[in-house]
């Protein structure tokens, strides 16, 4: 299938809730990752790298740092004549994007103008390198209304309202449990799904209709025994970003090759707002074992199992290990961090000691000066 008669709706400001820490300052989507990433780089990546070039990104407040990141879309080769990309805030009351049906609702003039056939829907929180024209390919394959993609794993703690999938030999949802107590590996929604766009509008004013905005459960539950809903199941690398550590154990997941293989797949790229900035430099006497290091860096301390985003200073005698180091980060001389999490723009002096756990990494707040 042509992949500009799909279009991609993103909803980029979902779950900020689970890491408040990160999102006081920023939508969900704006949120730093890996480096140089931000969140919504990897679903809009996935939709241009499937040949989607129509795609609306859903905001509801604090969403200046996103338009800033994103602006028109050229960095996804998204800013076009025809198509291309579409910020879609609130402009009228705030309460209409309190949950997906009433978000999908208000966006209903860019869904009915839109002239694609199908809608690829997707959240900003779940990392992965995904080929939506495979998730095409079955769910043409199966003649099926809406193809839910799944991922068979344990189910994140904290996730909201998790969704877990029962299906037959063929792959058609037989059975629908939300928020239930199901332990172990099971087929959980990954908030990601594709349909036909009039039957998604079809079934959003239903649900207006009979004040039933419960998406999960009252257009996937309430629906599957109706439709022909099957799942697509992801196999790769996808952490959910419910918790500060879930958000510290997908940097740290970075370091191993196998991972950043699958998920910066070079036959997939994903894109970002491009920062030039001059190679980083190595003082004498410093010293970098397993890291990601951004460019523009400058390093005359002790470095180990970190990640360091554009812009970092490590003073002399600092010793920085298992931490990820937003941009432009000033760290003195003759201090230690471990397991710590530094937002942008931060400044550590000297002679400072901050350590947390894998479990409980400490954060410490953009702008704040230690």
């Amino acid at each position: 299938m042509r992949g500009n008669n799909i279009m991609g709706i993103i909803f980029s400001n979902l779950h900020e809730d689970l890491v408040s820490e990160l999102t006081e300052v920023r939508i969900m989507g704006a949120v730093p990752f890996g480096g140089k990433y931000r969140l919504i780089d990897f679903p809009l990546s996935n939709m241009v790298n499937s040949g989607i070039n129509k795609v609306g990104v859903i905001t509801k407040s604090n969403y200046q740092s996103i338009m800033d990141h994103i602006g028109t879309g050229k960095a996804w080769d998204l800013s076009r004549k025809q198509g291309g990309l579409f910020m879609l805030p609130p402009f009228t009351n705030t309460n209409e994007y309190s949950n997906r049906v009433t978000t999908l609702n208000s966006i209903r003039p860019f869904l009915i103008n839109s002239t694609e056939e199908y809608v690829v829907i997707s959240d900003c929180d779940t990392i992965c390198n995904i080929d939506y024209q495979d998730v095409c390919s079955k769910h043409l394959e199966n003649n099926a209304d809406i193809t839910l993609v799944y991922k068979r794993d344990v189910i994140p703690a904290k996730l909201h309202d998790p969704a877990v999938f029962s299906f037959d030999t063929k792959g058609k949802v037989i059975d629908v449990l939300i928020d239930s107590n199901v332990t172990g590996s099971c087929s959980f929604y990954m908030n990601m799904m594709f349909i036909k766009r009039e039957l998604l509008i079809e079934l959003i004013d239903k649900c207006i209709s009979k004040n039933t905005l419960n998406f999960k459960r009252d257009i996937i539950q309430g629906e599957y025994k109706n439709l022909n809903v099957y799942g697509y199941e992801f196999k790769g690398f996808s952490p959910v970003i419910t918790s500060m550590s879930n958000y510290f154990n997908a940097n740290m997941a970075l370091m191993d090759p196998e991972v950043r293989e699958d998920l910066f797949n070079s036959s997939r790229p994903i894109y970002t707002k491009v920062r030039d900035d001059m190679p980083t430099k190595y003082g004498l006497g410093s010293s970098v074992k397993n890291s990601l290091i951004a460019n523009g860096c400058f390093i005359e301390g002790e470095v180990e199992n970190c990640i360091l985003f554009k812009g970092v200073h490590i003073g002399k005698g600092t010793k920085v290990s298992n931490c990820v180091i937003m941009q432009d980060t000033k760290i003195g001389t003759d201090s230690s961090l471990s397991y710590v999490i530094v937002d942008k723009d931060v400044v550590i002096k000297n002679e400072r000691t901050l350590m947390g756990f894998l479990s409980y990494p400490v954060y410490i707040s953009k702008g704040s000066v230690v």
